[in-house]
């Protein structure tokens, strides 16, 4: 199992693959569309998984699907922010997390997401071998109601924005629930020794700052 780490300004995508297979997590927004684009080219793409409907992780998503025939597969809870960011608004803890949120507000808002023709719902404990990748899915509500990650081959865990590393590893600074983002960040610490892939900032090792 391999991972490509799709370095999109501020935001992250990754390619698992195996072999010449490969399953797109998250798809960037519309500036890194050309970026993505080729380093998806370089595979027999199967499928595209996104952690969350926000525009950062989710704006190429119908685009990308279009162009290599694949579906995309997101959580259910998460369908009704293809109509609109507001369905599900956010919050933000300190001081990193009020300045993310101050500059991203009005983007949020203004852009749409637009939903891929050929969808699937994914949900806990889904195995993602039939799209050639030794990986499952697991929930990580809180940042949004259908917050998922991608757990690779029991090493590695795409962890969307459940954390971040903008700084210093940390719980994520946005959230819809606080509760729920605890207990997902909770969950991630427990599942030990795991390479963190966030959806913002560089990898780390299985150690944060955890939002009490």
């Amino acid at each position: 199992m391999n991972i490509t780490w799709i370095k999109c300004k501020t935001d992250n995508c990754y390619l698992v693959s195996s072999g010449n297979d490969a399953v797109l997590v998250d798809t960037g927004s519309s500036v890194s569309y050309d970026k993505v684009l080729e380093e998806c080219s370089n595979y027999n793409m199967r499928l595209i998984v996104l952690t969350h409907v926000h525009f950062d992780h989710a704006e190429n998503a119908a685009k990308l699907a279009e162009r290599f025939d694949v579906p995309v597969a997101f959580h259910r809870a998460d369908l009704e922010l293809f109509e609109s960011f507001d369905k599900q608004p956010m919050v933000s803890y300190g001081i990193v997390g009020k300045v993310v949120l101050d500059t991203s507000l009005k983007v949020l808002r203004s852009t749409k997401v637009v939903k891929p023709d050929k969808t699937i719902f994914i949900k806990e404990g889904d195995d993602l071998s039939e799209y050639g990748i030794d990986a499952k899915i697991i929930e990580l509500p809180g940042h949004t109601k259908g917050s998922i990650g991608v757990d690779v081959a029991g090493t590695d865990l795409i962890v969307g924005d459940a954390l971040d590393n903008w700084i210093t590893p940390a719980t994520g600074h946005l959230y819809t629930s606080r509760s729920n983002l605890i207990s997902s960040a909770e969950r991630i610490r427990s599942l030990g020794d795991r390479t963190l892939y966030y959806g913002h900032g560089k990898p780390t090792g299985n150690a944060f700052k955890l939002l009490k």
